[in-house]
């Protein structure tokens, strides 16, 4: 069953959200969602972990969004996951060893582009569990993120690879422009409601 508020509704018995990116409403519910979906983190270090390749434009949605809260943000938290630094297969297994070994007590907010139904498409998620990059591309990576966000760019079925590759980036850009503005007010909200949010 399926509670509707709008452009957004939630999946009853599991915290997953979905916001409709496309129709240009919404950020500040997601970002207020995402503030409360935040922990005291007084005793944390904040994380933005941007999974995907910029070699894709279906792919690319998570290294657009760090590409844009990395000046958006400077300072405020720390991101890994770029268009010059991007997190992908390769080297997430090494990333993840490296939040957890330099950052204190890290909460990581992952965020990944996703395959969905014709319905979804251009629809962003927002969950308080792990993100499961690669699930949709048949890839077995590991777990990622205390909160996860993914944004729907595409259908999901057979020849996933050559879908993310014909994604438009209208879409693209679409998701990383309302993802980038919920984490910025929810980061925002996280310090004016006093909380230390930590950077190296």
């Amino acid at each position: 069953m399926l509670q509707f508020c709008h452009n957004c509704y939630q999946i009853n018995m599991k915290n997953i959200f979905y916001y409709d990116a496309l129709s240009g409403k919404n950020a500040l519910k997601f970002g207020q969602r995402l503030h409360e979906m935040m922990p005291d983190i007084k005793e944390n270090e904040l994380v933005l972990l941007c999974i995907g390749s910029d070699r894709s434009t279906g792919d690319s949605l998570g290294p657009l969004v760090g590409h844009k809260l990395s000046k958006a943000l400077a300072g405020k938290l720390t991101i890994y996951g770029t268009l010059k630094s991007p997190v992908h297969a390769i080297n997430l297994t090494d990333t993840l060893d490296q939040i957890y070994r330099v950052h204190d007590n890290p909460f990581v907010i992952a965020v990944d582009a996703s395959l969905g139904t014709h319905n979804h498409i251009g629809y962003v998620t927002l969950s308080d569990t792990p993100l499961k990059p690669g699930l949709g591309v048949k890839k077995s990576l590991p777990e990622a993120g205390d909160v996860s966000i993914t944004g729907i760019v595409n259908l999901s079925g057979i020849m996933e690879g050559m879908l993310l590759q014909s994604t438009r980036l209208h879409t693209v850009m679409s998701l990383a422009d309302f993802i980038s503005s919920g984490i910025f007010i929810a980061v925002h909200s996280c310090i004016s409601s006093s909380i230390t949010c930590i950077s190296r």
